[in-house]
């Protein structure tokens, strides 16, 4: 059987090296992004352009994107010569970035009255994980739909998790993504205060490595807090975003979470300072230059 085109709009880090697996499998793409350079590398290995959203669409049968934010989604596709204004009845769209839960349910409500399906799939894993297939994949939606495109993912992922109905995948992601990033801002305040303090840094790693406390994330703030190398591969600015859902869909829960909303404005004030382009690690700088 022929693979099907498959139209793909964000070709940032993590897309492009995703389109780049997808046609090293044999998949036709089409492709759009802001930047035409990464649109000219998947050109040159034979991909399709296209200039609106409505033009991809109306040529795919998958349309993935990975995007920024929610509000850049909804643009894409409900805007003027929009995604939703282009797509075929029967296609599929998968969404790979994180996004607000409450938006990923409305937008599948809207899609589903033109007879398109819709599986949210956030990330897991770095764009070299991307370029060799072998992401997490955390999807949802309607089992019919996952199914169908299930082959498709197995291309992409190592590992790919059916979540139940649409919306579950970004949310998991998102209660992922707080975990994560409070475990970071947690470490690298700790190994701002040792530094504060007086104790050697590498003896506060050197001790709490050996407890329960021990865990990749305490290696990566380790890795800029004793050794200055920044190897996380995940921005301040991408985190703050992610906390910000995180305390979005919280509230659209009716219940709150206070250690939320301290890693949240611990990474705002970070990113307010101009750091948010560095790795999350790095607001150990700010830690260690923060007074009262």
């Amino acid at each position: 059987m022929s693979k099907p085109v498959i139209g793909f709009i964000g070709l940032g880090l993590m897309g492009g090296n995703m389109v780049e697996n997808l046609q090293k499998k044999g998949y036709p793409l089409v492709v759009m992004d802001l930047n035409p350079e990464a649109v000219n590398v998947c050109v040159e290995r034979g991909a399709k352009a296209a200039n609106t959203p409505k033009e991809l669409a109306e040529q795919a049968d998958i349309v993935m994107l990975c995007l920024t934010t929610s509000a850049v989604v909804e643009k894409v596709i409900f805007g003027e010569n929009g995604l939703a204004e282009g797509m075929k009845q029967g296609s599929t769209l998968i969404d790979f970035g994180t996004s607000v839960p409450a938006s990923t349910r409305k937008i599948g409500e809207a899609l589903a009255k033109i007879g398109v399906g819709m599986v949210d799939a956030p990330l897991g894993r770095t764009p070299a994980h991307a370029k060799d297939g072998l992401l997490n994949i955390m999807a949802a939606g309607n089992k019919d739909t996952f199914e169908k495109v299930r082959p498709v993912l197995e291309d992409q992922g190592e590992n790919v998790f059916y979540l139940g109905e649409l919306g579950a995948g970004h949310t998991t992601k998102l209660i992922n993504n707080f975990m994560g990033m409070t475990t970071v801002c947690a470490m690298s305040q700790a190994f701002a205060v040792a530094e504060k303090a007086g104790v050697d840094r590498q003896q506060l790693f050197d001790i709490m490595s050996t407890g329960p406390s021990s865990s990749p994330f305490m290696q990566f703030c380790k890795n800029y807090a004793v050794d200055n190398v920044s190897d996380l591969g995940f921005s301040i600015a991408n985190a703050n975003k992610d906390l910000g859902y995180f305390l979005q869909m919280v509230d659209d829960l009716g219940t709150s979470s206070k250690i939320a909303e301290g890693s949240s404005a611990n990474l705002q004030a970070a990113f307010d300072a101009g750091m948010g382009q560095g790795n999350v690690p790095e607001i150990f700088d700010y830690y260690l230059k923060l007074s009262k």
